[in-house]
């Protein structure tokens, strides 16, 4: 399925200049045409160029559904970028095609990079959507200090991997099927010892994700990975 973005659908319904460019000009698709779209809000619709204008391709929706989510919870992960930003693109990619619902960049204490290209970031998260077949489109939240973001209300599970020593539970056996989860991932050299403190006071739980070390974005795919597995387990 070759699919569209198009936020504001029902408001307008058309692609957006950048989309309708891609499906004109480089898909040569014209009036009649009938194509996938979705709002990256969990619905999909099935629509018929109107007008197979490059700037503002117009459509008639023919039908509406709910998409069927990959998974039943809600899965938030905050990050502390890399110093490399292809990495950290090549994370927003690959979690965007396994399913999460809202990527956040950490400014903590060893952080390596402290700004992105959020506008970049954003098309990638887009084009992954599109590319994997999903109607969910992650929210993306700018760098946010490290304190201020632990003390958010979440409602679920929260988990914090990191490298002290201490009692540490596998994730895969702290986390409770069926619920929500946010996950926070350190930087290269981890949190710091009083970011772990703070947290564990916010009623984040300290795990494990096994006994090899991972760089940062591996540490984040692999946190959304067993959050998916456990939830697919019978």
């Amino acid at each position: 399925m070759l699919l569209f973005y198009a936020p504001d659908i029902l408001l307008y319904p058309e692609l957006p200049e950048q989309e309708s460019q891609h499906c004109i000009k480089v898909l040569r698709k014209q009036r009649g045409d009938a194509i996938d779209v979705t709002d990256g809000k969990g619905h999909l619709y099935k629509a018929q160029i109107t007008e197979a204008n490059p700037k503002r391709c117009q459509l008639y929706i023919q039908e509406t559904s709910i998409a069927q989510p990959s998974c039943p919870v809600r899965i938030e992960i905050a990050v502390a970028p890399t110093k490399n930003a292809d990495r950290i693109e090549w994370l927003a990619e690959k979690a965007t095609e396994m399913g999460i619902d809202t990527l956040t960049f950490l400014n903590t204490r060893y952080s390596e990079r402290k700004t992105l290209n959020f506008d970049r970031i954003r098309k990638i998260l887009i084009a992954a959507m599109k590319q994997s077949e999903k109607a969910v489109l992650p929210e993306l939240h700018e760098m946010t200090g490290f304190d201020s973001y632990v003390k958010q209300p979440f409602e679920g599970q929260k988990f914090i991997p990191h490298c002290y020593p201490g009692e540490k539970p596998f994730l895969s056996c702290a986390y409770r099927k069926g619920e929500n989860a946010r996950i926070l991932i350190g930087p290269e050299g981890d949190f710091s010892e009083e970011e772990v403190a703070l947290a564990l006071s916010q009623k984040y739980q300290a795990v494990s994700l096994g006994n090899t070390r991972l760089r940062t974005e591996t540490a984040a795919l692999t946190v959304c990975q067993t959050i998916h597995i456990v939830n697919q387990l019978t």
